[in-house]
């Protein structure tokens, strides 16, 4: 990937895309192409088509998706399988249609079944059932995995997707009914600081293990894959697939209780109870990627998750808080 390429980053408001777009900068590409929805948007395929004809992008981050956390995916299941189906399906069909030179296509680990062996293989998608709170996202996104696959056979592509892990980082999503865990959590630990609640209510029982992800370190690892690997140079089944994580996990109440005194690491003197609320859905019992595939190719994470935590708090303290 010169330079000088053009290079098109869907999505770059978002947490994945912001972090591709720093990255990118920083080593010092510049022939960016960015749009808002406001100014594109991806569910509309001939305002796609039209930008890719104008702009000829060369390569293509596909970070763009309607997101959200059990509640939001449970609440509106039909408009994250549109949403994403449509986004997905049309830029990907106008990377192909005006040649785009190589695509990555950013998915979610929720893709793999509920019940699936840890850790999660590549090989182990539609190998089960999915969890039911997050389905329609799930298959949104494995259609749009398997539309780059069938490019790839096709019409001879170059088409990567990455299943990275839950992330988090800079420019998240703070809002409680359509944020992910780590986020939410920040923000009612702090808000609990904040009006000295003496504790805070959870979803579930603690017990679901998860991965978490820092957002640089997922750029990283996407960069280098658009920089060095092409889907017609590995031979293995399934090797335009590549899941991303850290390789470890903790459970929902380690994370909370990590979480809690990062927020209350000042006030020595008082902290907050957690109550878990087991009325609520615990969501997959364990989602744990196996990222030996991705390893392979020299990519290891470089955040820790406690040093992870302390800079999305000061990112969420100094650029979000304020702004509520």
């Amino acid at each position: 990937m010169e330079r000088k390429a053009r290079i098109y980053i869907a999505g770059h408001r978002g947490l994945v895309g912001s972090a591709i777009l720093r990255s990118l900068r920083a080593s010092g590409y510049s022939n960016l192409l960015t749009r808002t929805h406001a100014e594109l948007d991806l569910m509309d395929q001939s305002n796609v088509n039209r930008f890719f004809e104008n702009e000829k992008p060369e390569y293509v981050f596909l970070a763009a998706a309607k997101v959200g956390g059990i509640g939001a995916n449970s609440t509106y299941p039909a408009d994250f399988i549109y949403a994403n189906t449509m986004i997905g399906f049309n830029v990907i069909h106008a990377a192909y249609s005006v040649g785009v030179k190589k695509l990555i296509n950013l998915g979610s680990s929720c893709i793999y079944p509920k019940l699936a062996p840890q850790p999660m293989k590549e090989e182990h998608l539609l190998s089960g059932l999915l969890e039911p709170t997050n389905e329609a996202y799930a298959v949104a996104k494995i259609g749009v995995i398997k539309l780059c696959t069938f490019y790839n056979q096709q019409y001879g592509t170059n088409f990567l997707s990455v299943m990275p892990t839950n992330l988090y980082g800079p420019g998240d999503n703070y809002d409680l009914s359509s944020s992910h865990v780590l986020p939410a959590l920040i923000r009612k630990f702090h808000e609990a600081k904040i009006s000295g609640a003496d504790f805070v209510s959870l979803w579930g029982d603690g017990s679901p293990r998860r991965e978490f992800l820092y957002s640089s370190d997922l750029a990283a690892a996407v960069i280098s894959l658009m920089q060095n690997n092409d889907a017609k140079d590995l031979s293995n089944p399934g090797g335009d697939f590549f899941n991303v994580g850290c390789g470890k996990d903790i459970t929902i109440k380690e994370l909370a209780e990590t979480i809690r005194d990062v927020v209350y690491e000042a006030m020595s003197t008082r902290t907050c109870n957690i109550e878990w609320d087991t009325s609520k859905p615990n969501g997959t019992p364990q989602k744990l990627l196996d990222i030996s595939r991705i390893t392979a190719l020299g990519f290891f994470p470089k955040t820790s998750l406690a040093e992870g935590i302390k800079l999305v708090y000061e990112d969420f303290v100094n650029n979000h808080h304020k702004q509520e």
